[in-house]
């Protein structure tokens, strides 16, 4: 059964987010994005059925007359900041924006009997992890204030359900990557730290060679591997994890990943195949922190959700996000970063 009534989407206009406002907005759901544009693009809400509301999530006094105006039946939360060097030398901005905030938004909620949340948490939760492929069951330590803000905002989601019956869904990315194929949404942050992008844009000429952080992991080729996840699987996530907290199902705690890993290099391999371009490299030494695998076992999402990636080609992504950077907005929105 899907839920007729109206989702409240913080942070739709973002890269993640925009994609799954696509699709469930395409899937008939009444869809209402809040979004203050610090990161997000208005121009990435393509559906015209979509109402768009500019203001944050921290913001009672809207978030009130939102609730008053639609009858709420979940809310999805994408609304964070995500550079994970910007966190470890603005611990404040990261707890202030992706903890703290979000409180304004759970107290409306409680208000207003609105029980189903998912939420946009990440495997940076993990830190440097003890095992490989990462289980829910790995311990969580996150190593930077990014993945702090998110772990703490998981344990404010289960200290709500036993308060007031809050039933949350949190969705533990790995790496997100690709775009739409129709090259109509996409991937334009400010700046670019993603690796395929950032690739892509070495060709484009909007950056300059990639610098590969290490050559020397005790991996087959010596570059890092990490679970890249095509951002239309992670929208299909959130729409499973809607119907199920719809349906009367049990909180959740999974990963979103493919459970295999790529390398750098392999990236790279993937955007020169694609482009029939070279790649300009410089070679650099490894960043402290680093770790040679992140991979995720997707299986208690497929068990709980009904949920596997089905994208699993990493050069059909590295396309996707080459025609986005070749479609009608030359992968870039009009709004400001």
């Amino acid at each position: 059964m899907t839920d007729t009534r109206a989702i409240l989407v913080t942070g739709g206009a973002g890269y993640i987010g925009s994609h799954t406002v696509r699709l469930l907005a395409g899937e008939g759901r009444k869809i209402v994005v809040l979004d203050n544009l610090v990161h997000g693009h208005e121009d990435s809400i393509i559906d015209t059925a979509v109402d768009f509301v500019l203001g944050g999530i921290g913001d009672h006094a809207l978030l009130r007359s939102l609730f008053q105006r639609y009858d709420f039946s979940s809310v999805v939360h994408f609304a964070a900041f995500a550079y994970v060097g910007e966190s470890v030398t603005k611990p404040l901005k990261y707890y202030r924006n992706n903890t703290a905030e979000p409180l304004a938004l759970l107290e409306v909620m409680e208000e207003f009997g609105c029980k189903n949340f998912v939420f946009s948490s990440t495997c940076a939760t993990y830190g440097i992890p003890d095992q490989i492929p990462i289980t829910e069951k790995t311990r969580q330590s996150p190593i930077n204030s990014y993945g702090r803000s998110k772990l703490m905002l998981e344990w404010i989601l289960a200290d709500c359900e036993t308060a007031w019956g809050l039933r949350s869904a949190c969705l533990r990315y790995f790496n997100a990557s690709g775009c739409a194929e129709d090259g109509l949404i996409g991937e334009d942050h400010n700046p670019e730290t993603h690796l395929i992008p950032r690739v892509l844009m070495a060709l484009t000429g909007e950056a300059g060679p990639v610098e590969i952080f290490g050559t020397d992991y005790p991996t087959p080729d010596g570059t890092c591997i990490r679970d890249y996840i095509h951002v239309k699987d992670l929208a299909a996530a959130h729409a499973k994890a809607l119907d199920h907290l719809a349906n009367g199902g049990n909180s959740v705690r999974v990963n979103l990943g493919t459970g295999v890993g790529i390398s750098v290099k392999e990236i790279i391999s993937a955007v020169e195949k694609v482009t029939g371009q070279t790649v300009p490299l410089v070679l650099g030494n490894r960043r402290a922190g680093d770790p040679a695998h992140l991979v995720a076992d997707p299986s208690l999402a497929a068990e709980l959700l009904g949920w596997r990636a089905t994208r699993l080609d990493i050069v059909e992504t590295v396309r996707s996000a080459w025609a986005w950077m070749n479609g009608p907005k030359r992968g870039r929105y009009a709004t400001k970063s």
